[in-house]
C-alpha cells in the first residue's frame, strides 16, 4: 500500500504495521517523559519549607477567615490565586478558563487530606457576584487589604509596574498588569503551625488546563499558532463563547492574558529538555 500525503495536515498516511511502529516509538518517549515527570514531583515533594509568620485574614461568605481556617481541619491546602483586582468588572478570561476545571476536584482533594480555595484581591461582593454569574461552587474568598497577594507574588504595587517590569515567577516579566495567575501550597502541621511549601506561576499553571491536556491529544493541538493578537485569543468566559470579543485580560487594559500565563513560549519546546537537565 502507497504511503499518501493530506494537503490539509501535511501528515503521511501509512499501513498500519507502519504506524503501530510509529506509536510504539513514540509510547517510548511518553514512557520515558512520565517518569521524569514522576521524578521532578518527587523533588517537587523535597523542597525545603518556610514557615509562614504572618496572620492573613481573608472575607468569605460567613464572615472573617484566617489561613488556618482555610485548611478546614485538614494538613494541606492549595491556593489558586485568581486575578480578579479590585474594581474590575469580572475576573480573568484565563483564569476563569482553569477555574471551570475546579468543582470537580475539590471533593476528591478533600479524600487525600487536601483543602483547595480561591483567592483574589478583588472585594468580597464582586467575587460572589462574578462567581455565580459562573456557576462555580468552589470556595473563594477575598484577600482585599491583606499583604497576602504580593506576599505570595500574585499582586503588584504601582512602583513596581510602571516602568513596565515587574517581578513575576522568581524573575521579571513585562507587563503594566497589577495582578497575575498562581498557584501555592500550604501544610499545617499538628501544633497548628503553617508552612508555605511550593508556588508556581505561568506556564507553570499548564498542568491545571483539562482543556489544553485534551486538545493536545488531537491532531491540531492547541492550534494557537496564528492567533492575533496572542495563542490565547480564542479563550472566553463560558458564558461568552457566542460573542467576537477577543478575551482580553481583564479589565480592558492593554495586558492581555497571554501576557501573564505564556510569558515564554519557547519554554514550551524546551519543557522536556529543562526536566532532563534539572534531574
Amino acid at each position: 500500500m502507497a504511503t499518501a500525503t493530506t494537503e490539509r495536515m501535511n501528515v503521511k498516511v501509512v499501513p498500519q504495521g507502519e504506524w503501530v511502529a510509529a506509536r510504539k516509538e513514540l509510547l517510548a518517549k511518553e514512557k520515558e517523559f512520565t517518569r521524569l515527570r514522576d521524578e521532578l514531583s518527587r523533588r517537587r515533594r523535597e523542597l525545603p519549607w518556610e514557615r509562614v509568620t504572618k496572620q492573613y485574614v481573608f472575607d468569605g461568605p460567613k464572615g472573617k477567615e484566617t489561613l488556618a481556617d482555610l485548611f478546614h481541619g485538614r494538613s494541606q491546602l492549595i491556593v489558586y490565586h485568581f486575578m480578579f483586582g479590585p474594581g474590575w468588572k469580572e475576573g480573568c478570561p484565563s483564569c476563569s478558563f482553569l477555574a471551570d476545571n475546579f468543582d470537580g476536584v475539590t471533593t476528591h482533594l478533600a479524600q487525600r487530606n487536601v483543602s483547595f480555595v480561591v483567592i483574589s484581591r478583588a472585594s468580597l461582593p464582586e467575587v460572589e457576584v462574578f462567581k455565580k454569574r459562573m456557576g462555580w461552587r468552589f470556595q473563594w474568598v477575598s484577600s482585599f487589604g491583606s499583604e497576602f497577594n504580593f506576599d505570595y507574588g500574585v499582586s503588584f504595587a504601582k512602583n513596581e509596574t510602571g516602568n513596565g517590569r515587574r517581578p513575576y515567577n522568581y524573575g521579571t516579566i513585562d507587563s503594566p498588569q497589577e495582578e497575575g495567575p498562581g498557584l501555592s501550597v500550604f501544610y499545617r502541621d499538628e501544633n497548628g503551625e503553617i508552612s508555605h511549601t511550593y508556588s508556581t506561576y505561568g506556564r507553570g499553571l499548564d498542568i491545571l488546563l483539562n482543556a489544553y491536556n485534551f486538545l493536545d491529544l488531537t491532531p491540531k493541538g492547541r492550534d494557537e499558532g496564528g492567533m492575533v493578537p496572542h495563542p490565547m485569543a480564542w479563550v472566553r468566559h463560558h458564558d461568552r463563547y457566542a460573542g467576537d470579543e477577543a478575551a482580553a485580560c481583564c479589565s480592558g487594559e492593554a495586558a492581555t492574558a497571554n501576557t501573564i500565563l505564556r510569558p515564554l513560549l519557547d519554554e514550551f519546546d524546551e519543557e522536556v529538555g529543562v526536566m532532563r537537565r534539572i534531574l
